[in-house]
């Protein structure tokens, strides 16, 4: 519980600057977070994920420990808006969304962003799922995560997608 706000859940001693979407909030809520190195980020990274524990861990690790500037929506369709908008180095997404599969999202993404490096993240893994992800994204990662492996294969993806362009 926040003391400052008594209706907020998340306690912001335990929060990584609140980058994460709040329990019980709208889906499709943005948050942004950007490292604090005077050097500033060595990426732009667009999180999305719905679990807001997941969200906070991939949100702290890689703007705080990694140094990449990262945005985060639990809105899948929040995502393809904002990766036909902006530019980004790279997408890292979780399989299991609200509203739209993970397979949907990526083909969306190859769609409006074709050269964007994507990486994916779930907890779950079925037979030829796997095979199928890797015709679609750059990286799959499976659940449970180490931040070094994390910001390793973020780092190596970035540095890929911008030797391509």
């Amino acid at each position: 519980m926040n003391p400052d706000n008594p209706d907020d859940p998340i306690n912001p001693q335990l929060s990584c600057t609140r980058a994460a979407t709040r329990p019980g909030s709208p889906v499709g809520q943005i948050s942004r977070m950007s490292p604090t190195s005077p050097a500033g980020p060595r990426g732009r990274i667009l999180v999305v994920e719905d679990d807001p524990d997941a969200a906070l861990f991939l949100v702290h690790v890689l703007a705080n420990r990694g140094q990449f500037e990262v945005t985060h929506t639990a809105d899948p369709a929040v995502a393809l808006r904002l990766a036909a908008a902006e530019h980004w180095d790279l997408v890292l997404t979780d399989m299991d969304l609200p509203g739209m599969t993970g397979l949907e999202l990526l083909g969306a993404l190859r769609q409006v962003a074709p050269a964007l490096p994507v990486a994916v993240v779930t907890a779950h893994v079925w037979g030829g799922t796997t095979a199928a992800l890797l015709n679609h994204a750059d990286e799959y990662l499976e659940k449970p995560l180490r931040a070094d492996q994390l910001i390793a294969t973020v780092t190596g993806l970035i540095g890929q997608g911008r030797a391509e362009r």
